[in-house]
Parts: structure tokens; sequence; C-alpha cells
């Protein structure tokens, strides 16, 4: 693990104006909450940070394991049906398909979130992994399971995209 430095971001301090709700598609936020309003002087990742986090992340994981168990229970009652026609049965095999790789991609970040809440009880959570700086209160609300800032993200997309 990379030591942090936990260097603070000036941009991470301020309040926003907006108090609206925050929501998004299904697979990637499918909950909506209040933006965490930073008290006057209050330390980055306090615990009332932290506690606005693991709720956050539990709540995320909560709704795609109740996807997938209603994938789940969809898939055993559409199988137990005999599909005479070729066509009928390849259809519903690609709707399977494709239902199993969405399910597929949310086992995953069904991990990534146990991963931020294990951050979170070892107060570790917030912190880039690569360089150490705070990541950003409104960053890690839009994306929960953030582990690096916005600079080395960024860094991280150039070296993929140029073969690095």
């Amino acid at each position: 693990m990379v030591a942090k430095t936990r260097k603070k971001k000036e941009s991470d301090t301020s309040t926003p104006s907006s108090t609206h709700k925050i929501s998004g598609p299904s697979s990637m936020m499918p909950y909506k909450f209040e933006p965490y309003q930073v008290k006057e002087g209050e330390k980055y990742m306090s615990e009332g940070q932290l506690t606005h986090f693991r709720n956050i992340l539990e709540s995320w994981k909560k709704e795609l394991m109740r996807e997938v168990d209603h994938t789940l229970s969809e898939m055993k009652e559409a199988s137990v049906t005999v599909l005479a026609d070729p066509n009928d049965r390849a259809t519903q095999e690609e709707a399977f398909n494709l239902e199993l790789r969405t399910r597929d991609r949310e086992r995953k970040l069904i991990r990534k979130i146990e991963e931020a809440l294990q951050q979170i009880d070892d107060k570790d959570y917030g912190y880039c992994e690569s360089c150490g700086v705070e990541i950003g209160i409104r960053r890690l609300e839009a994306r929960p399971t953030a582990v690096l800032c916005i600079d080395c993200k960024t860094l991280d997309e150039i070296r993929e995209k140029t073969g690095q």
C-alpha cells in the first residue's frame, strides 16, 4: 500500500451552493442522497463524512444485491418455459447472456464497494492510492469507489490511451 501523505486540496473544502438530490442510472447509483455539507473547520474524512459514504456504499450494494436476486428468480422462471421455436430460444438465450454480463459487471462493482467499505473501517477511505492526496467529497459522491484523485486518474487514462 502506498504511504498516504494526506495533502489538502483547497477546492474540496468549499461548501457547494446547491442542495439538490443526486441520482444516477440503475446500475451506477440507483438511489438518491443529500450531498454532504462540509461544516466550518471540519477535518477531511471526519466521522460524519465516513458515515455519509458508508450509507451511500451500503445502499448501493443493497440495491445491486436486490437486482441479482431479481435476475436469478426471473431466469429460473423463464428457463422452465419450453420454447419450440428456435428463434424464440435464441432470443431468450441472448437475453440471458446480456443479463449475465450485466450481473458480472455488477458483481465486480460489489467487490469494489466492499473494498471501499473496508477502507472506511481502516480509516483509509478518501485518499488517492497513488499520491496520497484527498480525493475530494464531490468526486467520491459521484464515484464512491474511486481510489485515485482526479489528477492521477487523468494521467492513468492518458497512459492507457497511449499504451504505456
